[in-house]
């Protein structure tokens, strides 16, 4: 991805979905205009989950997945339909792609269900439409909307394309990072440790997305590390309305603020940005009641390389092992990998989910929450191991208020 790229997590993600041979990949390629899947007659030609960022009009930035069969058999296609299903966690739209000359099929009505059940937006296509004789019998018609597409002669492609757009108003778009807690005018104070963990020659993405929200809220961000912090503050001819950190250096920098100056984490403000800021707050509250013998889950949501001190791995463990002063068993994932079954689980600890949409995010929350197993994110973990996590929320009181409710 380069640096003028829209990040995957704020990408609409498109879902193609149907059974083997329903022309789901030959789809693709025409509301793209590209031959992005491979397209052939063979049964189960499409084994994974194919994922390509583009930009789709009159949609703008997207992520286009090509699934496998969802009617692929034996143990191996069992794999591939399982992994087609995990597709949907993060599915803003989905496309059903329906054989046009045999109609809907029970696992074509299986799968409505399972879209009206997760709440995603849908279509369905009866592709293959210039196959159909004109004397062949209606189709019986889903409850959802419904269009008669041919991906070979292009018939109605536009069409789709138009419907896709106006089932692609996700929650996420109505959602600022920052930029609603602040005036024009205001600066903000960033403070952004560079460590050996830090990428080379740039912000990760959490850091570089809250800079261009504060820009766009026409307010002035100042990036400061953790050590220059207090010399800024003495320097400055007035105070910022607030000051965003690394959840690492949480502790020193609310040492280094001024206790008037609202303070709080990139962590808690994508936490919120995500949509799963009260969950995670009150899943921080599990830390108190950690046992000898609990399971704790360490959940990334992308793939990285690890540093010998690396945050997820290596730094999170021991500070939750000195806190809770119990013996415990970390369990880790990364990517698109996280359990069905969590009910062995004491407590699930999340990255801030930067490269997750906030769907896929809150399907995994909810997991959580149905098996009755606490979650929290990296950043309200360690800002509560600090004792700082009522601080850091003191720019959402609502979710303060709830906190105290519970104590």
């Amino acid at each position: 991805m380069s640096l003028n790229d829209t990040p995957s997590a704020n990408r609409v993600h498109i879902g193609f979905f149907g059974r083997r041979n329903a022309g789901k990949s030959s789809l693709v390629n025409a509301v793209t205009g590209q031959d992005l899947a491979v397209v052939s007659e063979v049964l189960g030609t499409t084994t994974d989950p194919v994922y390509k960022s583009m930009e789709l009009l009159p949609l703008g930035p997207v992520m286009i997945i090509d699934t496998p069969g969802l009617d692929d058999v034996g143990s191996l296609g069992e794999k591939r339909v399982r992994k087609a299903k995990q597709v949907l966690n993060k599915t803003d739209v989905a496309v059903l792609v329906v054989e046009a000359t045999s109609g809907l099929t029970q696992a074509d009505r299986e799968l409505l269900e399972l879209f009206k059940s997760k709440a995603i937006p849908h279509v369905t296509v009866f592709n293959k439409s210039d196959l159909i004789s004109k004397s062949a019998p209606a189709l019986a018609e889903p409850s959802g909307p419904f269009i008669y597409v041919s991906a070979t002669t292009g018939h109605n492609v536009f069409e789709l394309k138009e419907i896709i757009a106006s089932l692609a108003k996700t929650e996420e778009s109505k959602l600022r990072i920052v930029g609603d807690l602040i005036q024009p005018s205001d600066f903000v104070l960033l403070v952004v440790p560079i460590d050996k963990a830090a990428p080379k020659g740039r912000l990760i993405l959490p850091q570089q997305q809250t800079i261009r929200d504060i820009l766009e809220a026409d307010a002035a961000a100042v990036v400061v590390k953790e050590f220059e912090l207090r010399e800024v503050f003495e320097n400055l001819g007035k105070k910022p309305s607030l000051v965003i950190t690394d959840s690492q250096v949480f502790a020193k920098v609310c040492a280094d603020t001024p206790i008037d100056i609202p303070l709080t984490s990139f962590s808690i403000l994508f936490a919120r940005y995500k949509g799963i800021l009260e969950g995670v707050a009150v899943g921080a509250m599990a830390l108190e009641k950690l046992k000898d013998g609990d399971s704790i889950l360490i959940a990334e949501g992308c793939t990285h390389h690890r540093q010998c001190d690396d945050i997820g791995t290596v730094k999170l463990p021991r500070w939750i092992r000195n806190y809770a002063r119990v013996d415990l068993d970390f369990y880790f994932t990364s990517g698109g990998d996280f359990p069905d079954d969590l009910s062995s689980l004491a407590l699930i600890v999340h990255c801030g989910g930067c490269m997750l949409n906030q769907r896929e995010v809150k399907y995994r929350l909810k997991c959580a929450q149905d098996q009755g197993i606490p979650m929290t994110n990296f950043g309200t973990a360690i800002a509560h191991m600090q004792g700082i996590l009522r601080r850091s929320l003191s720019v959402f009181p609502h979710i303060l208020a709830e906190l105290e409710e519970l104590d």
